[in-house]
């Protein structure tokens, strides 16, 4: 009684379902004085073995004897009938379907449920008795009170690897949860549920594919070869689009057996089994989630895991729709920006350059009209001196638009002639400083370009300045723009700030990851400062 009390205590303190069971066998065995014991623990259903832990047997027999039993037989009829059964020999039992290969010769036998509550754990196995005879009543009573307490055991250990399970999947349902706050990139938040789902399910691959054309393709993927599906086109004849059209999550035990999938393909990717769960946003399908071969003894999908998949389904859905909603805002700005630049465009081209065309239309008359060779020369050279100006003018527009230098010589060149342009034509001091070793991409550049001339059209605008300096340097992973100026400042949290091109400086920069810094003050002069990550 002693040795149960004190084996009930070391079963119930493991938490690792492993250790239990091992300990648990060895246990049993030396209780009983049997050379050999095991332990099989049924699969949910209860019909299945899915571990079978022995001791006695070492690695190299056990080796030899190769797969763990089906459960038929005598271990059979313990899994159907739930009570214990001993026997003299197990060989001369009518039921028994013999040993397999290599397996060492066993006689006295003695089985009994692992149940608790009506719910059937497995079934403890004990054979050969020390001395060669059978095993007693004793032996009976003891493994019956060692197999409950064991069952207590197995369901808290199993209780604990359910809540560890459980407070996984809420960690990575709130990792996701606070990705779509602050992501935006679809294809970083895709590849993120695809992550989290392939762990918690334990598949040896996860997809994620949206609509593309007439079929699909696949925008993230995790697990065995990932890199080789992302970008892959589904066709429209497949499993995927069937699941897409029907909106309804299926999950398939045996690829080869489903006409819907090509077998094919299957046999290609070793596919036995496969969970489809839709992306379904207000009733409409917007793309599908597929897990392939669950890493377990027959790789099927539980209930459970096509629940918890169709749970990040519903977060990929949001994360497709966040894209659309910030795609769509984005367009709209852009179409906003252009639609301005226009109206600019159109008011110089009428005000300045239109008015300028038609005073040099009426200068042309003038010469016509001069009397005299000194009043056409006159007339003359004040039409030369129109069209020059004119010329100047449309030069100075086709820079705003895009300046020839930012594409032929880089950043750097293009900001000096910006900055000398500027000063020449307000009469206000530049100090241009650059330190950049090599060129940016384009969009950088670009960028850069436009946030230092909105800066300066704001000085000249609203600053009153008589000096600006412009600093352009690098540092480890990004570049930054410093645009000071000795003006008249301003209040950086009155409305008025909103006014001077700063929402449009911060969502230029914000496009490509950066961070806009302004500090001013009324007489104080303003600083702007723009850093954007190097690409």
């Amino acid at each position: 009684m002693r040795r149960l009390v004190e084996a009930g205590i070391a079963l119930t303190s493991e938490l690792s379902l492993e250790a239990l069971l091992q300990r648990l066998v060895e246990t049993a065995a030396e209780l009983t004085g049997a050379r050999y014991a095991a332990l099989g623990v049924l699969d949910p259903s209860g019909m299945h073995l899915e571990r079978f832990i022995t001791t006695g047997i070492d690695d190299e027999t056990r080796a030899a004897i190769g797969d763990l039993p089906a459960g038929r037989g005598i271990l059979g009829v313990l899994i159907r009938d739930a009570k214990p059964l001993r026997l003299h020999d197990l060989g001369e039992d009518p039921r028994s379907v013999g040993f397999p290969p290599n397996h060492p010769p066993m006689k006295s036998f003695l089985g009994v449920p692992v149940a608790l509550r009506g719910v059937a754990y497995g079934n403890l196995y004990l054979t050969e008795k020390d001395g060669g005879g059978d095993f007693a009543t004793e032996d009976e009573e003891t493994l019956l009170l060692l197999a409950a307490q064991a069952a207590v055991a197995i369901e808290n250990a199993r209780l604990y690897e359910a809540a560890t399970r459980w407070s996984s999947q809420l960690e990575s349902l709130n990792e996701v949860a606070d990705a779509l706050i602050v992501e935006f990139d679809l294809s970083r938040l895709l590849q993120l549920v695809a992550d989290r789902l392939q762990g918690l399910i334990q598949a040896k691959a996860v997809t994620i594919a949206l609509p593309y054309g007439e079929g699909a393709r696949i925008e993230a993927a995790a697990g065995e070869r990932a890199g080789v599906f992302v970008g892959m086109e589904i066709p429209k004849r497949s499993k995927t689009i069937r699941v897409l059209e029907r909106k309804r999550s299926e999950r398939v035990d045996s690829a080869l057996d489903d006409p819907e999938i090509d077998p094919q393909s299957a046999r290609t990717l070793q596919m036995r089994t496969a969970l489809y769960v839709p992306l379904l946003l207000r009733d409409e399908a917007i793309g599908v989630i597929t897990a392939r071969d669950k890493v377990a003894a027959d790789g099927r999908f539980t209930h459970e895991d096509l629940r918890l998949a169709e749970v990040f389904a519903q977060r990929a859905s949001v994360a497709v729709e966040l894209s659309r909603l910030v795609a769509r805002d984005a367009l709209q700005r852009v179409v906003t920006a252009q639609e301005a630049e226009r109206r600019r465009l159109a008011r110089e081209l009428h005000d300045e350059t239109g008015q300028a065309l038609t005073s040099i239309l009426l200068g042309l008359r003038t010469v016509d009209d001069a009397q005299g060779e000194e009043a056409k020369h006159a007339a003359v050279t004040e039409v030369r001196d129109l069209v020059r100006s004119t010329l100047q003018d449309v030069r100075q527009l086709a820079v705003d638009l895009r300046p020839t230098a930012l594409d032929d010589f880089g950043l750097v060149a293009a900001l000096e002639r910006l900055t000398a342009s500027f000063s020449e034509s307000t009469r206000i001091a530049v100090d241009f400083e650059a330190h950049l070793p090599q060129r940016l991409t384009p969009e950088l550049e670009t960028a850069l370009y436009r946030i230092v001339q909105e800066a300066l059209t704001n000085i000249v605008k609203h600053a009153r300045a008589r000096r600006v300096s412009v600093v352009l340097a690098r540092k480890p992973g990004s570049v930054t723009a410093v645009i000071e100026d000795d003006g008249i400042g301003f209040d950086v949290g009155s409305a008025r700030a909103d006014g001077l091109g700063l929402v449009g400086m911060r969502e230029r920069v914000a496009l490509l990851g950066g961070r806009l810094a302004v500090e001013s003050s009324p007489d104080a002069g303003t600083t702007l400062l723009a850093e954007v990550p190097l690409t």
